[in-house]
């Protein structure tokens, strides 16, 4: 019986330390897998010439993806407002995508003040560019294209 307990009380300190750390992860975090769009989708929807494309922002130090507005890192508050300028004439329901790409996404200053904007301006569908290593890594070096 008490060789019981012990396992039991393992098996839900096990529980609430994952439980824990998931809900503290997802709380810093302004998206949900369903707002992240992998490379390939992008590239494709860059690639096809009569197909509707996305809106897509740079909001980050690097190089632009093909078609990307530049409006340089986002965690400066002058950007942040190029943003918010560039964000004017667009349709709330129009794809924007948008992407960093300097560094993972849990060290990255730009992603999340971008990503909150266009939730606080009502963007219906805005999608991070899931660039979970950096530009280079999930961008560059499969042959995405580049401005």
């Amino acid at each position: 019986m008490k060789r019981q307990k012990y396992i039991l009380s393992g098996i839900l300190t096990v529980f609430l330390s994952f439980t824990t750390i998931i809900l503290s992860a997802q709380s810093g975090d302004p998206w949900t897998s369903k707002d992240l769009m992998a490379p390939e989708t992008l590239a494709t929807m860059i690639g096809k010439p009569n197909g509707q494309k996305p809106i897509i922002f740079n909001i980050g130090p690097l190089d632009d993806i093909k078609g990307a507005i530049n409006i340089g890192s986002t965690n400066k508050k002058a950007n942040l407002d190029k943003l918010t300028k560039a964000l004017a004439g667009v349709p709330k329901d129009k794809m924007v995508v948008i992407y960093c790409g300097c560094c993972p996404f849990k060290n990255c200053p730009n992603i999340r003040p971008a990503f909150n904007l266009l939730k606080e301006q009502g963007f219906k569908n805005p999608k991070l560019l899931n660039l979970s290593h950096n530009l280079k890594v999930d961008w560059t070096d499969p042959g995405y294209p580049m401005n």
